[in-house]
């Protein structure tokens, strides 16, 4: 005897699989599909990095007086925090400490047009098998073109 569901039929015709568990669920992907690097244009993404924490959102206050320590990247939406992580590293000695942690956070205006700094993410300068939130790209976070992200090397 193959099974109970032999025979009958899912809403559009196709027939149910033989065993009563049903197929798998589909392995988990990517919230957001993937850019196509080649035919997308990159944005411009201003980086401001600090050792020992983050900066202040009084920081960011007055337009045109933003923290100096600014790192401007090309990149794009799907960029995940270890390709950024490993971007810093080059422009950023305390980033390339072997024990060094790097911790994430976007800053954008609220409604009132004051700054928020949020953290989104941690990772480690090198990952060796330890990974906190590298997979985690910008779209994911809720990056919106013209957004900083604020690093603090730790």
């Amino acid at each position: 005897m193959a099974g109970a569901a032999e025979g009958q039929k899912r809403p559009g015709g196709r027939p149910m699989p033989p065993s009563g568990r049903g197929l798998p669920p589909p392995p988990p992907g990517p919230r957001f599909p993937p850019v196509d690097r080649e035919k997308t244009c990159p944005l411009l993404l201003r980086v401001f990095t600090k050792s020992g924490g983050h900066h202040t959102k009084e920081d960011f206050a007055v337009r045109g007086k933003e923290p100096k320590d600014e790192v401007q990247i090309y990149t794009w939406k799907d960029a995940t925090l270890r390709e950024l992580t490993d971007l810093v590293k080059e422009v950023a000695p305390a980033a390339r400490r072997r024990d060094a942690r790097l911790s994430f956070a976007l800053v954008y205006p609220d409604k009132n047009g004051r700054f928020i700094v949020r953290e989104v993410g941690k990772t480690f300068s090198f990952g060796s098998g330890r990974r906190l939130d590298d997979a985690k790209a910008l779209a994911e976070l809720d990056f919106q073109i013209g957004d900083y992200l604020d690093v603090a090397i730790l």
